[in-house]
């Protein structure tokens, strides 16, 4: 069940004249007036208390213990009140040393219980959730049966969500087509097909990386624009197998960019992996070289190699991730075994473009979406899916290693409908 249609259902609040009726009868009942009483002329009246003003207090207390006695009344036994010596200061005399106090015992502190990783993705994506399962909770809601409306306004929805226009056409034709042969007679069984199409669409893009044994060590090339999140990945990606037992290289490639090796050092002492490096400036394709000579020396598992950004528009810099593919070749005819295309989520459809234009050139064989967290375009899974069937590795939801996890179907598009789970 859609959980957005439950929280539309729930019971309206009474009207606002009700509910200020009855905030006055309740105030009525709370404070009743007394009625006021008079003083008879034979009664006498109250003693009205005497209230002295704080800076007062010492001379008056002072003035009462010289003031006469009423005869044959004693008078009270009281203390003599030293008065300060003219030109003294009263912060010259000790004042009483106070109790100390116990300590309290320590609040229990409680701890955030740890969310799951389904809940965990759920609100990661939320930003995707609310344009699109908001907005088709308002159009199913109340409506009885399914019109032509309908079903512009879903593909309305789908298009703010960048699903894409082929994608969101390819969904609407499926429905329509089940509406037609009266598949679907209500608008609740509609979003439930549009629900089981979106995630068979995507299931073909569920196939997370696996090591080959037969490659020692298993080469691993990451690709992508500045700014997509190449060398986080590649330390999140490093972390996660190095988890898993298998023995873990890093090669900082990318040496046009000043921070770039530094970065990369960070995450191999944080993993706890070693990194080969050059200076800044170095040839990129020369680096990764010398990486697969001592990765295949110490017997490791995984080489995974960064590399500098740039456009995918950019000609020349294509070309110098082909000579690096012609480097690799001449130790390992099979390298690089891995091509992996980072794809930052935010920026929508040129993402797709981002795809075809690497695909045409290196032949990518996974893809790493990162950023969705932070942005309300998470369908571009869709349209990317649909048109070139790349397989999805991961997906990023968040800053943390754990945030960089491996792609599952129904799981996003749960999150993405506001689904349970």
């Amino acid at each position: 069940m859609f959980g957005f249609l439950r929280r539309f259902r729930k019971e309206q609040p009474a009207s606002p004249v009700e509910a200020v009726a009855e905030a006055m009868d309740k105030g009525d009942a709370e404070f009743k007036i007394e009625p006021e009483t008079e003083i008879g002329a034979g009664e006498a009246q109250p003693e009205i208390e005497r209230v002295t003003p704080p800076e007062l207090e010492f001379d008056l207390e002072h003035e009462s213990t010289q003031s006469e006695v009423p005869f044959g009344v004693e008078s009270p036994v009281t203390e003599d009140v030293v008065a300060p010596v003219p030109g003294s200061s009263l912060d010259e005399y000790p004042s009483m040393p106070q109790p100390a106090s116990r300590p309290g015992p320590k609040p229990e502190e409680k701890t955030p219980p740890k969310q799951g990783l389904w809940a965990s993705l759920r609100s990661r994506l939320a930003r995707t959730r609310q344009g699109l399962t908001e907005g088709l909770a308002s159009l199913v809601l109340g409506k009885k049966q399914i019109d032509d409306e309908l079903l512009e306004d879903i593909e309305t929805r789908l298009l703010l969500a960048d699903v894409g226009i082929d994608t969101t056409r390819t969904l609407i034709n499926e429905l329509t087509q089940k509406v037609k042969r009266k598949d679907l007679n209500s608008p609740e069984a509609l979003l439930e097909a549009l629900y089981q199409h979106m995630v068979r669409l995507l299931e073909v893009a569920e196939q997370p990386l696996q090591v080959r044994r037969e490659a020692t060590p298993m080469v691993v090339l990451v690709v992508g624009i500045n700014g997509a999140g190449k060398t986080t990945s590649i330390g999140k990606i490093g972390q996660r197998l190095h988890g898993e037992g298998h023995k873990v290289i890093l090669a900082a490639g990318d040496t046009f960019r000043a921070a770039a090796v530094e970065q990369l050092q960070t995450w191999g002492e944080r993993v706890g992996v070693p990194v080969i490096a050059q200076a800044s400036g170095a040839d990129s394709a020369g680096v990764i070289f010398d990486a697969l000579q001592a990765a295949r020396a110490r017997g490791a598992d995984v080489l995974l190699a960064d590399t500098a950004g740039r456009l995918h528009t950019q000609d020349g810099l294509m070309e110098e991730l082909k000579k690096v593919k012609r480097v690799l070749a001449k130790l390992d005819p099979t390298a690089p075994h891995e091509i992996l295309l980072v794809l930052d989520a935010s920026i929508g459809q040129n993402a797709l473009n981002q795809a075809m234009h690497f695909h045409q050139a290196l032949g990518v064989t996974g893809l790493v979406v990162t950023k969705l967290d932070g942005t309300a375009k998470a369908g571009i899974l869709f349209a990317i899916t649909h048109k070139l069937g790349l397989p999805i590795r991961y997906i990023g939801v968040g800053e943390r290693a754990e945030d960089l996890r491996p792609f599952n179907a129904r799981e996003f598009v749960n999150a993405i409908l506001d689904r349970d789970e």
